[in-house]
């Protein structure tokens, strides 16, 4: 499914099923939405679960630009209009949790609740920069599956499984399917920022939730959760970054309860 965004840029739209209250799942920095398909699931005794490709992102379009931070919360509300889904709760992870927060600021009359998981709101001021240098390591073209796998996951497995629904094959190997340069266009517009002052905004109930191991630090969420005028806070254990990932359990023990609150199980688990 196709839906129109910000200055006319096609996003690439996953309807995970489900009737009833629309559920927006907003993907991180490089993801798209196939990273939350395990998480949809379970979701979809709840609503009605949509996720999409970010611009520059899976399979919607990547134009030279924008890929401010009005795009990326314009590319949600497109999709919420599109599909009428709001009042929406909505789910983000890391870069998806920044969208799903000033969506919520921004647009009050669109957001039921948020689930923010595993951002710092206080951005280091050389991200980029450490993103550039990330980047330009990768040994792109990746040979096999497995090296991606042994690549991105060599901390972590699970991150290496990440990884791999965010990459596209052809003859000579893998590679991503978001560009470096889209990506590091999107972190310059969030990188080096205290975005605490735009909690205040967010009227809805939020829940935030940090990995244990995440290289996020815990107490900047734990601050973050206390920030919001009705925020709550959660801990997922044995995982980093990429919690849903690596503890989806743990994930899910954290955010169903938020999400049963907000709307009674329509379906049998």
């Amino acid at each position: 499914m196709r839906v129109e965004g910000r200055a006319g840029t096609g996003l690439n739209v996953v309807d995970f099923g489900g009737d009833g209250p629309g559920i927006l799942l907003l993907h991180g920095l490089t993801g798209r939405a196939a990273n939350w398909t395990a998480t949809a699931r379970w979701l979809t005794r709840y609503g009605r679960v949509v996720g999409y490709d970010a611009r520059g992102h899976g399979h919607s379009d990547k134009p030279d630009g924008p890929y401010d931070r009005p795009a990326y919360v314009g590319d949600a509300v497109a999709v919420i209009d599109a599909l009428g889904l709001a009042p929406v709760l909505v789910v983000g992870h890391s870069m998806g949790g920044l969208t799903a927060w000033q969506l919520a600021g921004a647009r009050p009359d669109l957001v039921r609740g948020v689930v923010i998981a595993d951002i710092n709101p206080v951005t280091p001021p050389d991200l980029v920069d450490r993103w550039r240098h990330w980047l330009a390591g990768w040994p792109v073209p990746f040979p096999t599956v497995a090296d991606v796998r042994d690549f991105f996951g060599a901390e972590r497995r699970t991150e290496g499984e990440s990884f791999v629904e965010v990459m596209a094959g052809a003859p000579d190997g893998w590679r991503p399917l978001a560009r470096p340069e889209h990506l590091l266009a999107s972190l310059t517009h969030w990188a080096g920022r205290d975005h605490r002052p735009e909690l205040a905004a967010v009227r809805c109930p939020a829940l935030v939730v940090a990995g244990e191991q995440s290289d996020q630090p815990v107490d900047r969420q734990r601050e973050m959760a206390a920030l919001l005028p009705d925020g709550r806070f959660a801990l997922v254990p044995d995982a980093g970054h990429v919690l849903h990932y690596d503890n989806p359990a743990g994930w899910r023990a954290a955010v169903e309860p938020f999400v049963a609150a907000l709307t009674p199980a329509r379906a049998p688990a």
